[in-house]
């Protein structure tokens, strides 16, 4: 009588199967609510409307430190 001790039983599979789907459509869930987040964070560092800045010419107002 051959006796492995790898095999799980059946029920045992279907429930670690069960709960690694819902582990991925947890995450997949929670990193598109992250994406979401950072496009709302992006967008309001975003001026509304270029129309209503300034225009700059070349480049007008950088300071550069050259001394070590």
């Amino acid at each position: 009588m051959a006796v492995n001790l790898n095999v799980q039983p059946t029920a045992i599979g279907n429930v670690q199967t069960a709960v690694a789907v819902k582990v991925a459509q947890l995450s997949k869930q929670q990193m598109q609510a992250e994406g979401n987040i950072a496009l709302q964070l992006i967008n309001a560092t975003t001026p509304a409307d270029q129309a209503d800045a300034p225009a700059t010419a070349g480049n007008l107002g950088t300071i550069i430190n050259t001394t070590a």
